[in-house]
């Protein structure tokens, strides 16, 4: 049953480039133009994701999340500060090292909280649990939204994270890999999931929404934004012909193509995580944004590979991790949920475990 076998749900990085996002690639190589982002297309994305939150913030390009986080995080701490962070996020298990290199050391404290999201309370309970000069002070709190298991973050939670912020005198940094995502599920303006929470800093994530590479960094907080061009040169992410970052976000926030490829690959998941409980199948996280965690047991999941099918174990949880994104149909979840369904136990009952 598998159709165009590999990868559609390995990653929403398997995913190709969106017409809208391509389209803007192309007539930016129509002509000539400045290079290190004095181009029209720069200042034109940049004004595009300004709008989108109605702040005059900084925006800088760069190649990649792992480039943006590490390199945000590196504007607000020095070597001896810490950073707060879940403990199954994205900058404390699968960055390198990164955001420590860039910072020169700082350390991540980890932090509890179930379906992926820490709170306010954690929050200060962490920031203060050692302040002591032994003892790498608390400078930034950084969350992930949507997280790594696919939740989001809402108003409410994001409002106390920011409250205790304040209260610890911290930085607060949003890992916005998946900010679409998170966005089509809570269906409000961009500027209440941020600045108008407290966030400080947001990575906004391009290339697991459409695009084919780039991410940007936005710096609500213009202050800590001072020299930070200088950061993404010395680290090699200022691009020379950057319009070749930059044109794609044009396309993409243009007539909302961002939010529509976010509201597809949620819809993708949802039905899917639907298909998969209807087979007894557990669902380890709520689905929330565009990923889905099945509980398999282990002779589905090497039967479900040998039928051709990729995707991956999340370490957090234990279970494989299923991704939809903006290019996955109807037509390959109903080809998925059948092979599921040929590979389960002749008796099933009930959810495995």
């Amino acid at each position: 049953m598998l159709i165009n076998p590999g990868c559609q749900f390995a990653s929403d990085n398997t995913a190709g480039i969106c017409p809208e996002a391509m389209s803007a690639l192309i007539k930016a190589n129509d002509d000539s133009a400045k290079p290190y982002g004095e181009d029209p297309w720069s200042k034109q994305a940049t004004d595009l994701i300004r709008d989108l939150f109605e702040a005059d913030c900084d925006v800088f390009f760069t190649f990649n999340g792992t480039a943006a986080n590490a390199l945000a995080l590196s504007a607000m701490c020095q070597s001896h500060h810490s950073i707060l962070a879940h403990e199954w996020s994205h900058v404390e298990t699968d960055e390198c090292g990164a955001p420590e290199f860039f910072c020169k050391g700082s350390k991540i404290l980890l932090i509890a909280g179930n379906d992926g999201r820490i709170d306010g309370t954690k929050v200060s309970e962490t920031a203060i649990s050692r302040t002591d000069v032994h003892f790498p002070k608390a400078r930034a709190v950084s969350v992930t939204q949507s997280t790594e298991v696919g939740t989001v973050y809402d108003l409410e939670t994001l409002q106390g994270i920011g409250e205790s912020a304040r209260k610890h005198e911290l930085h607060y940094h949003m890992d916005g890999a998946r900010f679409a995502n998170a966005m089509a599920t809570l269906q409000v303006a961009p500027s209440e999931v941020t600045w108008k929470r407290g966030v400080d800093v947001l990575c906004l994530g391009g290339t697991k929404n459409g695009m084919a590479v780039g991410d940007c960094v936005v710096f609500f907080n213009r202050e800590l934004g001072q020299e930070f061009d200088y950061r993404c040169k010395q680290a090699g992410q200022l691009a020379s012909k950057m319009r070749f970052l930059s044109a794609p976000w044009v396309g993409m926030l243009t007539d909302e193509a961002w939010l529509k490829n976010a509201g597809h690959a949620n819809q993708m998941a949802k039905l899917l995580s639907s298909g998969l409980e209807k087979l007894g199948i557990r669902i380890a996280a709520p689905v929330e944004s565009n990923a889905v965690f099945a509980d398999f047991s282990v002779e589905q999941t090497v039967s479900l590979r040998e039928r051709g099918w990729i995707f991956y174990e999340f370490d957090g949880i234990a279970t494989p991790r299923l991704m939809c994104s903006w290019k996955t149909t109807p037509e390959e979840v109903d080809a998925f949920l059948t092979d599921c369904r040929e590979t389960l136990p002749e008796q099933n009952n009930g959810p495995h475990h």
